[in-house]
């Protein structure tokens, strides 16, 4: 690599640690852009097809409430099953009270009381905040929902004029690239919410299964919240794999069956996410595991429970930017883990 290369290298690194920056100050004004061209990237091939068929403005219109109602389909299965969780531990207080009765007891004989410990951290004034925050992030998150769609609406208006503009441009190799570039990442993003959505369903199925051979209640609740929550990686199964031997213990009061829980959760989630998706993606995303774990742990910092979402389809829209520019292609080889290229796909 030429000193010219390292330069344009360098230069390439310091701008991305001034984005992420960026991306964290502005994070209220990206967060919508963001999630909008995601989803744009992934509902522009439906409006190519239907266009042809019965015009531009009809192909928008139909385009975007298929999308809305997709994702509205997805919001209400995570909320059903929230609220299914929601009203078994309000109706089960009490038995969830002796559990933790039951399973403190060693603890409070060897001089830790988490009862003391809980009570100095918690009061009800605590829990009222709590519940007022809920409310406030609700209000956000229908705020968020409107002013995506209308980025969702206006972009996909604009996706040829946008494409014609960058075809235009004085620096055609740059432009060239750019646009290729850019129909590769759409190929990408469709393939990885393909490979998340059958995985989710697996997981949703398995574990539904799963909790009916052991008698866990509320099992249809489990099986929708871990196909909703699997579209988090690794963040999502932490969350069921926890989550559902507790309640386990709750629920039968010994120890023996939340252990077999917990086995058997795990064994889920390892088989479909070391075995089914990677059959699913192939090279096709072309990122290392660890790259996959780092970019869920660095979005979930700047932008929470979406930065989660978001974060690998984010990674693998650098590294295909990377790839396709001579001067950091060596930055895509490096973290594509080894594997064929991504920029072998054709849109």
């Amino acid at each position: 690599m030429g000193g010219g290369n390292v330069i344009e290298s360098t230069s390439v690194i310091v701008a991305v640690l001034l984005i992420l920056a960026a991306c964290k100050v502005g994070q209220a004004v990206l967060e919508p852009v963001v999630f909008a061209i995601f989803i744009i990237e992934i509902a522009w091939p439906m409006q190519k097809t239907l266009r042809s068929k019965i015009g531009k403005a009809m192909a928008l219109a139909l385009t975007v409430v298929v999308t809305a109602t997709l994702a509205l389909a997805l919001l209400s299965v995570i909320v059903w099953g929230g609220r299914q969780v929601a009203e078994w531990v309000g109706g089960n207080l009490d038995r969830i009270q002796e559990s933790l009765i039951s399973s403190t007891a060693w603890l409070e004989e060897h001089d830790i009381f988490v009862f003391a410990l809980l009570s100095d951290h918690f009061d009800p004034a605590t829990v009222v905040r709590m519940i007022h925050a809920m409310a406030i992030r609700a209000n956000t998150i229908m705020a968020f929902a409107v002013i995506v769609l209308i980025y969702v609406v206006l972009g996909l208006g604009e996706a040829d004029i946008l494409t014609g503009r960058i075809a235009t441009l004085k620096n055609q190799d740059a432009s060239r690239r750019l646009i290729a570039a850019g129909r590769k990442i759409g190929v990408k993003f469709r393939t990885y919410m393909l490979v998340r959505t059958v995985a989710s369903i697996a997981t949703g199925l398995a574990v539904w299964g799963f909790a009916v051979l052991l008698h866990l209640e509320m099992a249809g609740a489990w099986g929708v919240l871990a196909f909703a929550l699997n579209y988090l990686p690794y963040i999502g199964s932490l969350i069921v794999t926890a989550a559902l031997p507790l309640f386990a213990f709750v629920q039968f009061g010994s120890f023996e069956t939340p252990l077999l829980v917990l086995l058997g959760i795990s064994f889920i989630q390892a088989v479909i996410g070391s075995y089914l998706e990677p059959v699913f993606s192939g090279s096709a995303l072309s990122i290392s595991p660890p790259l996959v774990l780092f970019s869920i742990v660095l979005w979930t910092f700047l932008w929470g429970a979406l930065g989660a979402f978001l974060g690998v389809p984010l990674m693998i829209a650098a590294l295909t930017l990377f790839e396709e520019f001579p001067s950091t292609r060596w930055i895509a080889d490096i973290l594509s883990g080894g594997r064929a290229a991504a920029g072998e796909l054709e849109a």
